[in-house]
């Protein structure tokens, strides 16, 4: 026998792992967003890129672009065996690392300047991990394309706030309130 493992086995495995990365994904995702909001002072006091899209669809889209991620580390960690296997985890948890960390830079730290640097930083190391996911399987790497277009409309938008806004880039809101006597 010269097949480590039948058709079945490997499809069972992928199910197993995506029941664990998927929901991972997703929730780690989430629980980000709760460390800042675009329903801040501070943010809805911005001046709007016009390329700013309705609000409605940052949660749509990501949550479609967290099951996409999720799905394409469960096909790397089903691959048992794998050259590179290893490698690509660790890629993909430093690039979710660094996903999960704008929202807190951009909104919670307003930082713009900050979640700029964080964008560019994940670019590359999502450049990275799709490399190495498509060495494995190449469907992993590209369900992991769409996310990385959107990792660049995503920089080009947190450049326009940082454009349109650079007074604010690292200060936080004021809570002082003008009181006027008659």
């Amino acid at each position: 026998m010269s097949v480590l493992a039948s058709k079945g086995q490997l499809r069972a495995s992928f199910i197993r792992w995506a029941l664990f990365t998927v929901p991972t994904c997703v929730l780690l995702g989430f629980l980000s967003g709760q460390f800042g909001s675009p329903n801040s002072a501070w943010f809805q006091s911005l001046v709007k890129p016009s390329i700013f899209p309705d609000p409605i669809w940052f949660g749509i889209v990501w949550t479609i672009l967290y099951v996409m991620m999720g799905l394409a580390l469960a096909l790397i960690c089903a691959a048992w065996g794998a050259k590179g296997r290893t490698l690509a985890i660790i890629l993909f948890v430093v690039q979710f690392a660094l996903n999960i960390a704008w929202t807190p830079v951009f909104f919670g730290a307003y930082q713009m300047t900050g979640g700029l640097i964080v964008l560019g930083l994940l670019a590359i190391a999502l450049i990275a991990t799709i490399v190495a996911f498509w060495r494995i399987r190449a469907l992993a790497g590209a369900l992991l394309i769409p996310y990385l277009a959107w990792v660049g409309f995503a920089s080009v938008l947190n450049y326009e706030f940082l454009r349109l806004n650079p007074e604010a880039d690292g200060q936080a809101p004021t809570q002082s309130v003008q009181r006027i006597e008659f």
